[in-house]
């Protein structure tokens, strides 16, 4: 039976928590590294007790995403189905009035997380126990040295094991220097990898009454020339907190918030009337000018592009580095469900390369 490893892991959102979790149940314990001053990264829910809890970042779940639910399912956390509404506000072209239409049959709902997605990392968070969790943490350079792995940060140097990097791609191949270098295909491949999500600004209206379902029912807006292209009904699961949530074009990122603001109200304005006006507060997020989450691209970037590529499955520095995170997944990359299926990968890798215990994941 070989030594468990002491591990690090590079990053405190989903991916990073759940691969510190499935390590944890099968009696390896690890250290994570994040820069935030808090865990999540791009699951970002936004609490007030007067208000219902609004998404700034990650938000729906499908059946289809097998491995997210079963990790619910464990935690003992449950879902609900978004409402759509029956009808849908619509605006095709620039030149004729908002349309109302009816919302189709849809066999594969969406869902959300019951208190918001954040409630997921609070409750990884929980089942972590005494892991060593350092945020303000931010990483510089990784280098091999000998049988260790040393991570020098913003505050002090770190020995380990092995190393797991759950960042974006593209993030860590701009801001961590890696000693001896990463081969030049992976380097090249992350260099092109879209960070899913970065370039998006969220935004949300809370509001005492949901106006624009009581006296019709509609769930859902979409735009071809506004500002808005997308919004959605983001009231809580009791229903009794109210809010609506969309998103706006990433060009708008340049432009200060009140005219963001404004101008979305105007908006809204043109379907619902000047009730809108009468919101508790106005959210925001602008992944763009997350530091440790976007990095400017070289050039054009597809979305979703290489992600899933299968060099990032490759464990670098004879066994000792793994490439992870939600980028890196084989299925729904760049998803809720990519993190949860990188994390469960990365940690089983660790798990058999140790050859110390077996696993159950």
């Amino acid at each position: 039976m070989m030594k468990k490893p002491i591990v690090g892991i590079i990053g405190g959102g989903l991916s990073g928590l759940v691969t510190a979790y499935y390590l944890k149940k099968s009696g390896i314990n690890a250290s994570i590294l994040e820069a935030r001053n808090r865990l999540g990264g791009r699951v970002h829910t936004h609490y007030s007790e007067e208000e219902a809890p609004v998404e700034l970042g990650a938000t729906w779940l499908g059946k289809k995403h097998v491995h997210l639910i079963q990790l619910l399912e464990e935690l003992h956390l449950p879902i609900y189905e978004q409402f759509m509404g029956d009808l849908a506000i619509y605006e095709p072209i620039s030149t004729s009035p908002p349309q109302l239409v009816q919302m189709p049959y849809n066999p594969d709902p969406t869902y959300r997380i019951k208190g918001g997605t954040s409630v997921l990392i609070q409750e990884i968070k929980n089942a972590l126990d005494n892991t060593a969790i350092h945020l303000h943490t931010s990483v510089k350079s990784i280098n091999k040295r000998n049988e260790k792995i040393e991570v020098q940060t913003n505050g002090l140097m770190r020995t380990y094991d092995a190393v797991v990097v759950t960042l974006p791609p593209k993030l860590w191949m701009d801001t961590i220097s890696f000693t001896p270098a990463l081969p030049d295909p992976l380097v090249d491949i992350a260099q092109q990898t879209h960070t899913w999500m970065s370039e998006s600004i969220k935004v949300a209206l809370t509001y005492k009454k949901p106006f624009w379902k009581t006296t019709q029912s509609i769930g859902s807006i979409f735009s071809n020339t506004s500002l808005i292209s997308e919004m959605y009904d983001h009231s809580n699961f009791e229903e009794n907190a109210y809010a609506l949530k969309g998103f706006i074009g990433g060009g708008y990122a340049n432009t200060t918030l009140e005219e963001r603001k404004k101008r979305i109200l105007e908006q809204l304005s043109r379907y619902f009337g000047d009730q809108v006006h009468d919101y508790i507060n106005y959210h925001e997020a602008i992944w763009k000018h997350e530091q440790y989450t976007h990095s400017d691209y070289d050039g054009f970037i597809l979305p979703h592009q290489n992600n899933g590529h299968s060099i990032f499955k490759e464990v670098q520095w004879n066994g000792s580095l793994y490439i992870g995170g939600s980028e890196t997944a084989s299925a729904h990359p760049g998803y809720l469900d990519g993190a949860v299926e990188s994390g469960k990968s990365i940690a089983k890798k660790i798990i058999q390369n140790t050859q110390s215990v077996n696993s159950d994941i």
